[in-house]
């Protein structure tokens, strides 16, 4: 099934049952309130609100018309959101960009960050920003959003777990990256909030594309229109979901709601960086990428960070054509008080 959360004036929006094509919604609040309600009763709701996502199929429900603009993220805010880096090809190349050498250690232990998770935006609500010189970064990403997890998980009940599949764009400031993680105390002014995409997942949703652990599909970047990104989330992924989840819940429990992120999604070519789409490439999922392969082979960087009046599209699809999740996409605007 599919879940999103309708913007309804409240912190939390209101919880509702969207259909395979999203085309169409039905209200299932009066099930759950919310998803965290949801999620946090989920062995009674579950059941439910997979009945009516079958109904709503069936058109046996009343429904309306899906609007991705109506939709918040679709937990406008979770007790946890942890951010992992599974893709080690990225960590090398912005380590690189800092002129800092990755330890062989980061192959095999996974690095994550515990991020804000207050107050997500919107998935087509604008990034806003107070200063262009901060460096504004995309980072394209496939998160899930898991149940209770024991502190000392094994891998087995990380795969359990996990409820649901969605996508999520980690905005970075990368001239804050440096001087902050120079401090040795970890991100916080650097990582703005997340946007995640309209639509939930549930795994059973995504086919043979889904194997427990690895999205095996295409994630698409797009910047001004323009594509920048097709790289696989199934390909070069070091460490799987259950495998970020075990980490996570290694000296902690997980509440039901906790989101885990992937970290940026990041390919090689032929053994080494990746190249662009436009020169046959699996392109990027984030700009600090090209800016490192562009002064790995020319000596400088070229491509701007993202500027007041960019447009970031992220948007993952099946094999068929069709969006699984909804578009993330949003307009870098100028903060004002």
């Amino acid at each position: 099934m599919k879940l999103a959360t309708l913007k309804n004036g409240t912190r939390d929006g209101k919880l509702v049952v969207v259909s395979r094509d999203l085309t169409r919604l039905t209200d299932a609040s009066f099930l759950a309130p919310t998803l965290q309600a949801a999620l946090d009763d989920w062995r009674r709701i579950a059941p439910h609100l997979a009945a009516l996502s079958e109904s709503l199929e069936h058109g046996s429900v009343p429904s309306e018309r899906f609007h991705e603009h109506d939709a918040h993220s679709p937990l406008p805010r979770a007790y946890q959101w942890a951010d992992g880096s599974a893709y080690v090809n990225h960590v090398e190349l912005v380590r690189k960009a800092r002129n800092v050498e990755m330890p062989a250690s980061f192959w095999t232990d996974p690095l994550m960050y515990q991020g804000g998770s207050d107050a997500f935006v919107p998935p087509r609500d604008p990034i806003r920003m107070a200063d262009e010189a901060w460096g504004i970064d995309l980072e394209a990403e496939v998160a899930v959003i898991v149940g209770d997890v024991p502190m000392g998980a094994s891998k087995e009940q990380a795969r359990e777990a996990i409820r649901f599949v969605m996508l999520v764009n980690d905005v970075t400031l990368r001239s804050l990256t440096g001087p902050e993680l120079a401090k040795g105390f970890g991100f916080f002014q650097s990582k703005p909030s997340s946007a995640f995409s309209p639509v939930a997942a549930t795994p059973d949703e995504l086919g043979d594309a889904w194997d427990g652990g690895k999205l095996h599909l295409p994630l698409g970047v797009d910047l001004n229109g323009k594509p920048f990104g097709r790289a696989n989330a199934g390909v070069d992924m070091t460490f799987d979901f259950p495998a970020l989840i075990v980490h996570a819940a290694k000296t902690r429990p997980l509440s039901a709601g906790t989101i885990i992120g992937s970290g940026t999604i990041s390919n090689k070519k032929d053994g080494g960086p990746g190249k662009p789409v436009a020169e046959g490439g699996s392109g990027y999922s984030c700009i600090a990428e090209q800016r490192m392969i562009e002064t790995i082979e020319g000596g400088e960087a070229k491509t701007p960070f993202l500027r007041f009046g960019d447009t970031v599209r992220i948007e993952m699809k099946d094999k068929a054509g069709h969006s699984i999740f909804g578009a993330i996409e949003q307009k870098v605007e100028k903060y004002q008080k």
